[in-house]
């Protein structure tokens, strides 16, 4: 079964991607929810990943913030359903969040992996900025990523990502 990855433009995908937040981020890994729900949901770009059949199985985040003086995307919230991991879906995200980061004009991003995922971000060309801290109890470590032509995700351009 493919996945297509959109950008969120509706209260209904809004709302299917907090279910899965809330069951990954709350329910699996203990996130207290004032932390889980942050504020910035509303500035942010949200993307949903669903099935053929609609199903909605994964999400991610994206919004501007400032790093050494310099806005970059810092892409966020990255959560695939419980069932679903281990196909790919988690990858494709994060596939499609740089590449709609960078179709908005961002050249560099940002993300605080969870610890243990940190060679997973590597892949991505993310590097360790050295900053390690504790979020929501979970360690973590900064990880900054300068596109260019060379590793750029290739995608269409229209907003829709056909995984």
């Amino acid at each position: 079964m493919s996945v297509t990855i959109r950008p969120i433009a509706d209260t209904d995908a809004m709302a299917a991607a907090r279910a899965i937040r809330e069951a990954v981020f709350i329910g699996e890994q203990d996130c207290p929810p004032e932390e889980e729900w942050d504020g910035h949901d509303a500035t942010a770009r949200h993307l949903l990943a669903r099935l053929d059949d609609g199903t909605a199985v994964g999400t991610a985040r994206w919004r501007t913030v400032l790093h050494n003086e310099t806005p970059v995307a810092k892409l966020e919230r990255f959560a695939v359903r419980k069932a679903h991991r281990g196909n790919g879906i988690g990858t494709k995200l994060v596939h499609a969040a740089i590449a709609d980061a960078e179709q908005a004009g961002f050249s560099t991003q940002m993300l605080h992996a969870q610890a243990h995922l940190e060679t997973y971000y590597a892949r991505f060309g993310f590097g360790s900025t050295g900053e390690r801290f504790t979020e929501a109890g979970i360690p973590h470590v900064a990880m900054v990523r300068l596109s260019d032509a060379s590793d750029a995700p290739s995608l269409p351009t229209d907003e829709a990502v056909d995984a």
